[in-house]
């Protein structure tokens, strides 16, 4: 055993650690706070579907619950409300379905790098998937929505590998650190080369703009149906990794001595994130904090365990990408803030509150 394994075997877990057989640090916090967690869990899909509910009524032309609830049981083609309800239902799941993906993916991310600031956007990974568009609409004229998804994926798993294999360069391997030190290098240098090829060219710009800012708004079924299949696939595979990244949480020596294929482990994680921020990232934009925010808050109500915070990051990520998006409709009427801004600017704010606070987030 070497002098550092001594060190920190002597020291024990770090704070916020899930210890097989013992109360998590910080667990009694989360208890006091949360009591249940399913219950907490119930009422989190209650306030998403509320904001799921004002998503369909709330805009530039304001409808009432009740013609929303007609339109949806009964519709009335000759209706011109009832279009209206119809015109935002596929801006509504898409805007559950990548806030999900966006949230799942920050807290996977974060149990596998066993860093706390890991995030789709710091650790590069919307970066690469946002060169690999850009390229995709420069080089081969890809015009659409649905044909930017297999770009995102390549540029994701990318950026994701270049991060992993630049951290474990060196005798410490890939530690929470450089992972985010390699992550925000391979970020800006990432975003820097996409910037060459905008400049380059006015045509690629003016396709990527809109897209570029992030955004839920001026998307029809046949987006949400192209990437309906990988969301789920990505979704599926993150969800159940929990016991996984309990134990990652715990180093990879005691994950090995639990049992665990650390590479394997890692591995399928990684797949699981990649097809999550791959095709939210297509379908959406680059969209920034969803991912960083959302688990940090999370741990206030469950604790450590990843477990209970995955399907807690599932609920409650799309309610902040939702409140943002439905925010931005109505700040600057007649016009609309697009949701990537939006979330930023409410984002931001509340993870410097939870960076204060500093409960819970394992900082």
């Amino acid at each position: 055993m070497t002098e550092s394994t001594t060190t920190a075997a002597r020291r024990g877990p770090g704070p916020g650690t899930l210890v097989p057989g013992r109360a998590p640090a910080g667990g009694t916090r989360g208890r006091a706070f949360g009591g249940p967690r399913a219950a907490w869990l119930l009422a989190a899909v209650v306030v998403l579907a509320l904001l799921a509910g004002a998503s369909l009524a709330i805009g530039a032309r304001g409808l009432p619950l009740a013609t929303v609830w007609q339109a949806l049981t009964a519709f009335d083609p000759a209706n011109g409300d009832h279009a209206v309800v119809h015109a935002r239902i596929p801006r509504t799941v898409l805007g559950l379905l990548a806030g999900g993906a966006l949230g799942l993916a920050g807290a996977a991310m974060q149990g596998v790098a066993r860093n706390p600031l890991a995030d789709p956007g710091i650790m590069g990974v919307n970066a690469g998937a946002a060169l690999a568009v850009v390229t995709g609409i420069y080089v081969f004229g890809v015009g659409s929505l649905s044909g930017y998804i297999w770009f995102a994926f390549v540029g994701a798993a990318a950026a994701a590998v270049v991060v992993y294999l630049i951290a474990s360069l060196g005798r410490d391997g890939a530690t929470p650190v450089k992972l985010a030190l390699a992550g925000a290098a391979l970020n800006a240098g990432l975003y820097s080369l996409m910037n060459v090829i905008l400049v380059s060219s006015q045509d690629t710009l003016d396709r990527f703009r809109f897209w570029q800012v992030g955004g839920i708004a001026g998307r029809d079924w046949s987006v949400v149906f192209s990437g309906l299949p990988f969301l789920a696939a990505g979704a599926l595979i993150v969800l159940l990794t929990g016991r996984i990244l309990n134990s990652l949480a715990l180093g990879d020596d005691i994950a090995r001595g639990l049992g665990q294929r650390v590479g394997l482990s890692r591995a399928v994680t990684a797949l699981g994130i990649v097809l999550l921020c791959g095709s939210a990232t297509a379908l959406a934009g680059p969209i920034a904090f969803v991912g960083l925010v959302i688990p940090h808050a999370v741990r206030f109500l469950t604790g450590p365990d990843y477990r209970w915070i995955l399907p807690f990051s599932l609920v409650l990520a799309p309610a902040l990408l939702l409140g943002a998006d439905i925010i931005g409709r109505v700040v600057l009427l007649p016009g609309e803030v697009p949701a990537g801004i939006m979330t930023a600017l409410v984002g931001a704010p509340v993870f410097v509150w939870l960076i204060r606070r500093g409960k819970g987030a394992g900082l």
